[in-house]
């Protein structure tokens, strides 16, 4: 198989499990009370776990291989202050597609990076990158159909033919990054971390919520800047 077509076959499988996870959430009438409670706390946990999986295993290690340990941080400081803008945008309008953002911001970033990797033989990490896109895409798109159907601003129809749509921003992303980003190593680098930034915000903001205080941003900021310290001294001394 090419290269090519090992990159569509992978971000289309990766980012169908988008719709998968809201058809899932769609059933929510053969079991509503438990689905409410444990199954979409799971569901959110596990998402979480997924995410932190990207960060620790494929995104950080990948992307401070060929970057100095500031431009590192501010990569990372980056994407979080982003993505909390994002949220703080998405809060103070009162929309309901917040999960949608979150999933986005973070399948187009790392299904670009998948791409880059294929064009440079990094194909083991691009399979990683692959397993943990489709992974995660599942909750966040549970979640994401969740908050959307529970909008009155959006026909209900519409959202898991939109959710289906979305699949191919994943092919979409991996070619631009095999073409494009592969000329650009180091910028592929940055662009993980930035989106690991990105999710380390999200993670403390939506699925910690014990570490957030209700229409406040910066505790979830904090942890990113926590792991920034934390990464700083572990490449000073490495």
């Amino acid at each position: 198989m090419s290269g090519v077509l090992e990159v569509i076959v992978l971000t289309t499988l990766a980012g169908i499990t988008i719709p998968l996870g809201g058809f899932l959430a769609k059933i929510e009438h053969l079991h509503p009370q438990w689905l409410e409670d444990e199954f979409r706390h799971s569901v959110i946990a596990f998402g979480g776990g997924v995410l932190l999986a990207a960060v620790a295993l494929v995104l950080v290690p990948e992307g401070i291989s060929e970057q100095p340990p500031w431009i590192a941080s501010l990569a990372i400081l980056s994407g979080g202050i982003c993505f909390m803008y994002c949220d703080i945008f998405l809060a103070t309008h009162r929309s309901s597609a917040a999960q949608l953002l979150a999933m986005l911001l973070d399948f187009v970033p790392e299904s670009l990076a998948l791409g880059a990797s294929f064009a440079t033989n990094s194909q083991s990490v691009g399979l990683l990158l692959a397993i943990l896109i489709g992974l995660q895409n599942l909750p966040e798109g549970f979640n994401a159909y969740r908050e959307l159907d529970s909008s009155s601003t959006m026909r209900k129809s519409v959202i898991l033919p939109g959710f289906c749509l979305l699949v191919l921003l994943g092919p979409a992303s991996g070619l631009t990054g095999y073409y494009l980003l592969s000329l650009f190593p180091r910028l592929v680098g940055l662009i993980m971390l930035f989106a690991a930034g990105g999710i380390l915000y999200l993670t403390f903001q939506d699925i910690a919520p014990q570490a957030q205080i209700e229409q406040r941003w910066a505790p979830s900021l904090g942890a990113v800047i926590g792991f920034v310290f934390g990464l700083v001294a572990q490449m000073i001394i490495a």
